[in-house]
Formats: C-alpha cells, structure tokens, sequence
C-alpha cells in the first residue's frame, strides 16, 4: 500500500511520528515508545525507509531535550495482527483456495501477540533515551511452509499445481523437488498453494540489524542496536525536503530524498505511483500539520529545542 502512495506514506509514517512526539514533549509525557520494524534495516520499500525516518525523527529529538526520553522497539511480523498472513491465508481456505504466496523461498519473522505486546513494554522500561532495541524473533518462517501447515492444520491437503509454476526458476534443486513431490501427478490436494510473484519494493527475507554492533540487556530477548543518527540541526532541512515533496505528490522527489537520507534505502523496483497529482485537501490539511511540527521553536534559542506547533 505505502509503495503505491508513497506520499501518504510518508506523511503518515514519518511526519505523524513527529506530530506525536511533538505532542508528548509538549504536555510532558515521560516516555514515548516507537514501534518500528525490521523492514527498516537496508529498506527496499518506502515503507521501511519511512520507518527508518521515524526512528531518525525519534533519535534527534532524544538528544535535542530531556522532557522525554524516545525510544524505538524493532521487530518483525506479529501473528494475527491486521497485516499479518494468517488472517489472510484463513480466509483463503474457508474459500476453498487457492492460497497466495509472493515467492517459494520468501521467509519472515513471527512472534504472537502477547509477546510483542510484553517484549515493547519491557523494552521501554529499560530505555534510557535514544535506544533502538531488536527483539529477539527466533528463526525465519517460510511463508509457503506456513501456508502448508496452515491448510493441514484443518485436516485438508496443500497441492502446488504445475500450471502456476511449481518448479519455480529460482528455487534451489532440492526446494523444487519437494514441491514437486506435491504436485506431482496434478491435483494431489484440498487447496492450492500458488506464487504470484514478488511485489515492488519485496524482500525475500528481513534483517533486524543494519550493523553487527549490538549490545545485550537485562532481558534475554531484548537486545540494543547502535545505529547511525543525526542532530536535530541535520535532520530538519532533510524533514523539509521530504515534506516539500509530500505536499506537491511527487513520488520521485520523495524517493530521491529517503535514498540521499541515512536510511541505507536502495530500491530495487520503479516507482509504483501513480504520477504527479494535486494535493487533495486531506492531504493539504495533512501536510499543514506536518509543516508546523517540522518548524523549530525559538523562544529560548537553545540549541536543544525540539519542533513545536508554529514559530514563535
């Protein structure tokens, strides 16, 4: 979806997240926690490289002032969740099939819920201001062996039809084989497992870390990343930019700025946009916001002030 609207997307992404800091630096509020992704180490999407913006926003202002400490918890996908597959692929089967898979050999990490709800209060509690905690997610998931588990777990039968590329040109001989094995004299199943092809801006597996440099914690499953950031004196003419880019819905703009950013952003598809437009007026209302939270406060003329609603 972010792919498609890459101007929202960032809207949403990077400046709502400076809108809620901003808020909470405003009324004092101890602590904000940013829960970020995996899809923001070395993104191909934007919606990964706007996360990386977020967690860049939350990591300046953490220098910038004392009011609250910032914090950002990265992990990966969260089973059951709106943009999880699960409910996805559920809703598949009580259809009958078939069951969509972007690539044989794509992987993600899962973790329930309760953890992830557990694991990013804990990991705030620990924060001192700055940090950008990994959580720990096991092993990589295939998706198509989910998939399988999936569709068994019902007491039906997978099938991988040859007519949608069962032995697909980019799996190892030995993948290809034991999917051929279920495919092998056609229909051998209850519901079909199909590849629809990588989307723009896919991976076929995630990272949590852009650095080998972590640190170990308190809690066996949280560790610490350190990761590159900026001063909020750096950051604010690249916000400016992207937020120029957003209001005026150019689409090359806005990639062009995430890829000159710190994000590590290297596309690996065409923009997806769908052109130049005129801003509507959500997204003028939208980027008005945006605006007032990226202009820096001069009350005080400290270094150390953060954006606030309009220039005093």
């Amino acid at each position: 979806m972010v792919e498609y609207n890459p101007c929202e997307g960032v809207l949403n992404n990077v400046f709502g997240t400076l809108a809620v800091a901003k808020a909470a630096v405003a009324v004092g509020v101890d602590d904000m926690v940013l829960v970020s992704t995996d899809k923001a180490v070395r993104p191909t999407n934007v919606m990964g490289a706007s996360k990386r913006m977020a967690e860049l926003v939350c990591q300046a202002l953490a220098a910038s002032q004392r009011k609250t400490r910032f914090t950002m918890v990265r992990f990966g996908n969260v089973l059951g969740s709106s943009g999880s597959v699960v409910p996805l692929f559920r809703k598949q089967i009580e259809n009958g099939g078939p069951i969509t898979v972007t690539h044989p050999e794509i992987t993600r990490y899962f973790m329930t819920i309760p953890e992830a709800a557990q694991l990013v209060i804990q990991a705030g509690g620990m924060a001192k201001g700055g940090d950008v905690f990994v959580l720990d997610m096991g092993k990589p998931v295939r998706i198509a062996e989910l998939a399988t588990r999936m569709v068994r777990l019902t007491g039906l039968e997978p099938y991988f039809p040859q007519s949608s590329g069962a032995p697909h040109p980019q799996l190892s001989r030995k993948r290809r084989s034991q999917l051929n094995e279920l495919a092998e004299g056609g229909r051998q199943g209850d519901i079909s497992i199909i590849f629809t092809g990588l989307r723009p801006g896919e991976k076929l597996y995630e990272e949590l870390l852009v650095t080998e440099a972590v640190g170990k914690t308190g809690h066996p499953r949280i560790m610490t990343a350190n990761e590159a950031a900026l001063s909020w004196e750096a950051l604010e003419p690249i916000l400016l930019s992207l937020h120029a880019a957003c209001v005026n819905q150019e689409g090359d703009g806005v990639r062009q700025v995430l890829m000159e950013a710190p994000t590590e952003y290297h596309p690996q598809s065409d923009i997806v946009d769908h052109g130049t437009k005129s801003p509507s007026d959500e997204t003028k209302a939208t980027a008005t916001t945006s605006r007032d939270a990226v202009s820096t406060h001069q009350a005080s003329g400290s270094s150390a002030d953060i954006p606030l609603a309009g220039k005093h």
